[in-house]
């Protein structure tokens, strides 16, 4: 019996009991879909993250005040502890031969009053290298100068949804803005970070000297200014290492802490969370994956269940089939097919399905204020497919071998 042949019988039996069969692919088409839709939300957020952790900036490290035992992880970037000072800052930058640049931030909870807007937001004082630590681009003027940090000039840029809250359309740049009632003018506007990492967008940026000056009263000494986080990026991402031993280093000195003594600073290698982060999402991946595969199980068994139904309901066609030639061979085939194409149109019909889950889910995050594009990719729908049609033929095979080994004379007496 040709195959063409096979699939032209299958299709007509199936669409003879067009009810039976809808119901049989149920399994399949929900498991697809499962598969489909979860998979890709997950590969789109774990682009999303990769693509913030690279915008931080190139070889970045973290310095934040507090154990990192006590931290419970990376949660918040900047903290409220008082460990850190601008003079660690600088020891770090003259005595760790693997750093290229150090970038010391204040931050400072204000508000912030441009005409009859008036908005709540985090006020970060940095230095004007903080821009090239951290990768960021002004999209509109421009960042803080050399000449505005010596002079503790009252300038300040803002972040992207900060400048679109406060001036809406119109350019910022040159106008005047009150934070904590001490005039500011607007210098520059800062092209967009992202949801995952874009604390910044919705903050403000001024002189590091002018935050201390006139934010800022944290001192730990008649000296020394407390800061809440050191950016500092590494000369190459070969010596991120050995550059976060060395910070790590100058720090236990310079705070006094004994060797068995826990630190009170955390050092964290960004590109190293990035790596973990991936490792995560991949294993989140595969749970979903295999969660959602449980659906093609039961849509296999559910096949199964129907062709063992089949089976019993034709013993006299296959009786009168195998009387008039045809081989144990040709009606496993028959029956092979029918659950494989059972299974298949399950499968195409299960990608539709999850094409338009991962497009409402994406408008329903979007509608929530946090846009991501998930894509439906290739080598997942291929799996999905594939799964599904194999889940059909294993599926299909006993009722097929037992169809195969009727007796031809019993078959034809069956009732």
């Amino acid at each position: 019996m040709k195959i063409w042949d096979c699939f032209a019988t299958a299709l007509r039996t199936l669409l003879s009991h067009k009810l039976r069969s809808i119901l049989t692919m149920l399994g399949i088409l929900i498991g697809v879909a499962a598969v489909i839709s979860m998979v890709s939300l997950v590969r789109a957020e774990q682009t999303m993250v990769k693509e913030s952790f690279e915008s931080l900036g190139a070889n970045l490290i973290m310095v934040t005040p507090g154990a990192s035992s006590a931290r419970g992880g990376i949660g918040g970037v900047l903290s409220s502890e008082s460990t850190l000072t601008l003079e660690d800052a600088e020891a770090i930058a003259s005595n760790a031969p693997s750093v290229l640049m150090v970038a010391p931030v204040t931050q400072t909870s204000t508000q912030i009053v441009a005409g009859r807007e008036n908005v709540g937001c985090i006020t970060l004082g940095v230095a004007p290298n903080y821009q090239y630590v951290r990768n960021f681009e002004p999209e509109q003027g421009i960042f803080i100068t050399e000449q505005d940090y010596k002079g503790r000039a009252r300038v300040v840029v803002l972040g992207d949804q900060l400048a679109e809250t406060l001036f809406g359309q119109m350019s910022p740049v040159g106008q005047s803005v009150r934070i904590n009632g001490r005039q500011f003018k607007v210098t520059g506007v800062l092209k967009a970070k992202g949801e995952a990492f874009g604390f910044e967008d919705q903050s403000a940026m001024i002189p590091l000297t002018t935050a201390l000056a006139t934010l800022s009263s944290g001192r730990t000494s008649s000296v020394e200014h407390t800061i809440q986080a050191i950016s500092i990026q590494a000369k190459s991402k070969e010596t991120v290492n050995a550059a976060q031993w060395e910070i790590s280093q100058i720090l236990r000195q310079r705070h006094h802490i004994r060797p068995e003594e826990e630190d009170d600073f955390t050092v964290i290698n960004m590109g190293e969370v990035s790596r973990i982060a991936d490792q995560m999402y991949g294993i989140g991946e595969l749970i979903m994956g295999a969660i959602a595969g449980i659906s093609l199980l039961v849509g296999g068994i559910g096949i199964m269940n129907i062709m063992l139904v089949s089976v019993t309901e034709r013993t006299r066609e296959i009786g009168l089939r195998k009387a008039v030639g045809a081989k144990r061979r040709d009606i496993s085939t028959q029956f092979l097919t029918e659950s494989a194409v059972l299974s298949f149109c399950g499968g195409a019909m299960g990608v539709v399905l999850g094409w338009f889950l991962l497009k409402i889910a994406c408008a329903v995050v979007a509608n929530m204020g946090f846009p991501f594009s998930a894509v439906l990719s290739g080598d997942v729908v291929a799996l999905a497919v594939g799964v599904s049609i194999f889940v059909g033929l294993i599926s299909g095979i006993y009722p097929a071998v037992r169809a195969a080994r009727l007796n031809p004379i019993e078959a034809l007496r069956h009732e």
